[in-house]
């Protein structure tokens, strides 16, 4: 295929959308985490941490245009939290949210990381992660 141009070379995330059940819940499940909630545009609502977001779809009205089929429950994401692991794993019980799995080892995007698993209002896989704490 060639070399692929510059102005094609992929430098970050910037946003991804979930589709929720409960607006209202996902902000409070996220809110938990240290995301902070935001309302733009048409009052629609997102969640940001660091130079991020993630956009929150109501099931029932999906904004246009949307996945093929927009589904609460079929996400799996990795955040990258500071930590370390036992002190996020222990804010998690405090905030009342169970965790499903770890603290386990992991290969991260840029070297390995320590997880910690838990599911968010919509039973997303979300997923705790830390680097340098192997």
């Amino acid at each position: 295929m060639g070399r692929m141009p510059d102005i094609m070379k992929m430098n970050r995330l910037d946003h991804f959308v979930l589709t929720v059940r409960d607006i209202g819940a996902s902000i409070a499940f996220y809110e938990a985490l240290g995301m902070t909630a935001v309302t733009f545009g048409n009052d629609r609502k997102a969640l940001t941490f660091g130079c991020q977001k993630i956009n929150l779809h109501e099931a029932s009205a999906p904004i246009t245009p949307h996945a093929k089929t927009p589904t609460p429950g079929s996400a799996d994401f990795c955040l990258i939290a500071e930590g370390p692991v036992d002190a996020i794993i222990a804010h998690l019980k405090q905030a009342g949210i169970a965790v499903e799995e770890g603290p386990v080892a992991r290969t991260g995007a840029l070297e390995p990381i320590t997880s910690v698993y838990c599911r968010d209002p919509d039973d997303n896989l979300v997923e705790i992660a830390c680097y340098g704490q192997n």
